[in-house]
């Protein structure tokens, strides 16, 4: 299915001096179809949905620390995308059990840090976070995964 993620701001990085007024991602699959003004994008998708997100969308975050204590794997990774992330770096991954789980729910091992983008063509990780920086959804390899009600 073919989403726009629409928001008043957007960011192809979280460091980027300048974001995007009015823009979206447009969203195929797993991956970043196009990143623009929204009524452009419109324009070149008309058959999309449009998500409209409050708050500020940009690339989904990395997770620096220690996973999240929980019950269960699949539980500490999904504090982690309620956080706004999608990728762990390898050294909080122990176990087979939560890098298996990580596998089921396309979360990303990362040897290191690496500052997140959006690019055309990248694998659709979203975050749209409040003023407050807190996370408002994530959406994970193109799939929402959280949402905060």
């Amino acid at each position: 299915m073919l989403t726009i993620h629409a928001a008043a701001e957007v960011r192809r990085s979280w460091d980027d001096p300048r974001p995007l007024r009015d823009g979206g991602v447009v969203v195929q699959g797993s991956r970043v179809a196009a990143v623009g003004p929204l009524a452009e994008l419109r324009q070149r998708f008309p058959a999309a949905r449009v998500r409209s997100w409050p708050g500020v969308l940009g690339p989904a975050l990395v997770h620096e620390g220690p996973l999240p204590e929980a019950p269960s794997p699949r539980e500490r990774l999904h504090a982690v995308l309620t956080s706004g992330a999608v990728a762990v770096l390898q050294r909080y991954a122990e176990g087979p059990e939560l890098r298996a789980a990580a596998e089921r729910n396309d979360i990303v091992l990362l040897a290191a840090v690496r500052p997140p983008v959006l690019a055309d063509g990248g694998r659709a990780d979203l975050a749209v976070l409040d003023a407050d920086g807190a996370c408002l959804a994530t959406v994970c390899a193109g799939r929402l995964v959280h949402r905060r009600r």
